[in-house]
């Protein structure tokens, strides 16, 4: 495994001491969120993620995954797979029976919202840590480190009592250890590899220019829209020649339909100070070729208004003049 873990960061970590390079997901979670109502009603949403990167879905009513890539069971057998969504049936039916079972027991008031996030992650030198997370409403409630339940400073006593509870269960605490260091590293070296032709995809990004609310009396918002590119780190600034402008900020970096990413960056100027200033976008697609926008170097407005009317009006002469001749030629025999 650490032989494949090595190979794969090879291909993933192209360049490593790079700040900008393509460095691709490195990590797989499931994300549990359940809902209860009250004692009698209850909804849970499952999912698994590589990063930013939904791979599987979960149907509550038919206790089944959703395969979301057609490379999303990475190299895990079919068998193996069903005996994971069998475990996962069980949990979610055991979960929901001692919240609701157990709710007056330990204090909770309904509503409550349950948080669960556990997985694996493949760091830079080749070695994998797995992580479990609880949280209640919002606020940590407990993890899991090796063999131990530790309870979060936010949840008080309650979270120590439920920790001291789960203690009790070895083999409870079996299966959670073999799921998070054994089948979590395995399945995530898997996956990176059967799906390798699509993560490591190159899509170049598209930019372009544009100006937003005035922030005030005579300043200007330039905004540097960079969307369509695939994988999500990208370097995008405001820059004067070589020198980065302070005052850039970025949005989040948004997902597209295709799984591709958009980012936005404005900078707040004087309006005098607007010119000679650019946006520069780095893209390991682009291979070293940034991206490069002049502000006041796109078509303007005025530009593109005379783009459209003069061949217009150009055309209605034509056609004028055409009509006249044919009137004169029909009233001229």
């Amino acid at each position: 495994m650490l032989l494949l873990s090595f190979q794969l960061l090879a291909v993933l970590f192209p360049g490593g001491d790079s700040e900008d390079a393509f460095q691709g997901p490195t990590s797989f979670r499931v994300i549990q969120i359940s809902s209860f109502a009250n004692s009698t009603w209850a909804h849970s949403q499952g999912s698994g993620w590589l990063d930013d990167l939904q791979i599987h879905g979960w149907d509550s009513d038919s206790g089944t995954a959703t395969l979301l890539k057609p490379w999303s069971k990475g190299n895990i057998s079919d068998e193996e797979f069903a005996e994971l969504e069998e475990i996962i049936r069980v949990y979610f039916y055991r979960f929901t029976q001692d919240i609701q079972g157990s709710a007056t027991k330990f204090q909770l008031k309904f509503p409550i919202e349950t948080q669960v996030t556990a997985g694996c992650e493949l760091r830079s030198g080749g070695s994998i840590v797995s992580f479990f997370r609880g949280a209640l409403g919002g606020l940590d409630f407990l993890s899991a480190e090796k063999d131990t339940c530790v309870p979060a400073p936010e949840g008080g006593s309650r979270a120590q009592h439920i920790c001291k509870l789960i203690m009790q269960y070895p083999a409870v605490i079996n299966i959670v250890r073999k799921l998070l260091f054994d089948t979590c590293p395995r399945y995530l070296l898997g996956v990176l590899d059967a799906g390798k032709a699509e993560l490591q995809r190159q899509v170049k990004p598209e930019a372009w220019l544009s100006s937003g609310p005035s922030p005030g009396p005579g300043r200007l918002l330039l905004v540097c829209h960079v969307s369509g590119f695939y994988p999500k780190p990208v370097w995008v600034r405001w820059m004067r020649g070589e020198q980065e402008q302070p005052g850039t900020r970025h949005s989040d970096l948004l997902p597209n339909a295709d799984w591709t990413w958009y980012l936005r960056t404005t900078l707040d100027v004087a309006a005098g100070e607007a010119a000679g200033l650019s946006c520069r976008v780095k893209h390991s697609s682009l291979e070293g070729q940034d991206i490069i926008l002049h502000w006041g170097h796109s078509i303007s407005t005025a530009s593109i208004i005379l783009a459209i009317i003069v061949p217009s009006l150009i055309l209605l002469l034509c056609v004028a003049l055409w009509y006249k001749r044919r009137w004169s030629f029909q009233n001229n025999p």
